[in-house]
């Protein structure tokens, strides 16, 4: 996202001397990807960020697998999922790949006495229920029902929440999370035919630098283990930051949908792109206009990714027998297309009111064992026509 912002305080020059009021030195961090090259922010902190005290054993979080090479059609119950007081503990990974890790989080309390970094991946959160606000090195998120969380890996964070009715789909992805290229200029603006701009973009808050000393662990993941590492400083201890790289908040409900006179394919709800997936949204929207048209999507042969659709509101035109919480997954190598009734029901139809999060990975998904306990076996026949 090519997109510059500023907060607090920061010095007139990058890289030279700036102070508080009382004379204190304050210590200056580049946050970034890609080494020296890439995107970036510069941090201004009341201590310095390196203040270690304690380390502990990593404890291995690696998803156990029980379909490493799988060509079925999957569908699971995601509301089956079981809630967790802890955000950390009540993350549950369902698909992995080597760029690519998708799963749902059920957390009922804030996280009061940790932090925690993603040293591995950028982070996407659907919020499908809950609120609350997300502090973080960069300032505050505040969230509700429908958010995107775009969070850069990196970043120290801890959620904090007014219900204990969160229920928050969770996306990993080792390469950057980006806007569509097409969506953009060569400046990085975003474009006038662009299904949204930067005036729906929601960008952190400034919040009072927490000037304190004592012990702050972070739990950290790095290579499918969680570190927790003790620091002496609250590592919210930013006066000020500027840059382009910081996490961010768009809204499923401000993607405003393309249509046409015949149905339009999947990339016209395209949101977000990385290098191993791509995210769309499904959202309300008037059906095709043509006096011919079929709404409802044609059969296609999937080869060179996997589709997978989490079910958030309305009824999908195209799947028979779907409810919220509910996800789908179509692997490459078969085709796929709409359940038995569906484009005969579509006909004539004038709008939907499906609400849809889909991410099709360009690598083969694997499936873990804490999704195979909560699959409707029956979805891989439910194409036939009785």
């Amino acid at each position: 996202m090519a997109y510059y912002h500023t907060l607090g305080k920061i010095p007139h020059k990058r890289h030279t001397i700036f102070k508080s009021e009382e004379g204190n030195l304050y210590y200056e961090q580049l946050f970034g990807t890609e080494g020296f090259h890439g995107k970036s922010s510069l941090l201004y902190h009341i201590h310095r960020p390196t203040q270690i005290t304690k380390f502990s054993e990593g404890k291995d979080i690696t998803p156990e697998i029980a379909v490493a090479k799988n060509i079925q059609p999957v569908k699971l119950k995601g509301f089956d999922l079981s809630e967790k007081d802890d955000f950390l503990e009540s993350k549950t990974t369902l698909f992995i790949n080597s760029n690519t890790e998708i799963g749902l989080a059920f957390p009922k309390k804030s996280m009061t006495d940790y932090f925690f970094k993603n040293a591995d991946a950028d982070e996407i959160h659907f919020i499908h229920y809950g609120d609350g606000y997300l502090d973080t090195l960069f300032g505050r998120l505040n969230f509700k029902k429908g958010d995107y969380i775009v969070i850069p890996r990196g970043t120290i964070y801890q959620y904090h929440f007014n219900t204990e009715k969160n229920k928050i789909l969770f996306i990993e992805s080792h390469s950057p999370v980006e806007f569509p290229k097409r969506y953009t200029n060569e400046f990085g603006q975003l474009l006038e035919n662009s299904p949204f701009c930067e005036r729906d973009l929601r960008v952190p808050e400034f919040t009072q630098p927490v000037n304190e000393k004592g012990e702050f662990p972070i739990k950290i993941k790095k290579e499918q283990t969680l570190h927790t590492i003790t620091y002496q400083y609250h590592p919210f201890d930013v006066v000020g930051w500027d840059g382009y790289h910081f996490p961010y908040i768009f809204s499923i409900y401000d993607f405003e949908p393309i249509t046409g006179r015949i149905h339009q394919p999947p990339p016209v709800h395209q949101t977000f792109q990385t290098n191993g997936f791509v995210v769309c949204s499904f959202v309300p929207r008037l059906f095709d206009y043509h006096p011919l048209s079929i709404p409802a999507p044609y059969n296609h042969s999937n080869i060179d990714s996997e589709e997978m659709l989490y079910y958030v509101d309305g009824d999908f035109m195209s799947r028979n027998d779907i409810g919220e919480g509910q996800i789908t997954l179509h692997p490459g190598g078969i085709p796929h297309g709409p359940h038995p009734g569906a484009v005969e029901r579509s006909i004539g139809a004038k709008e939907t009111n499906e609400l849809a999060v889909m991410i099709d990975t360009f690598q083969p998904l694997k499936i873990t064992k804490a999704a195979a306990k909560i699959e409707d076996k029956s979805y891989v026949t439910s194409w036939l026509e009785h």
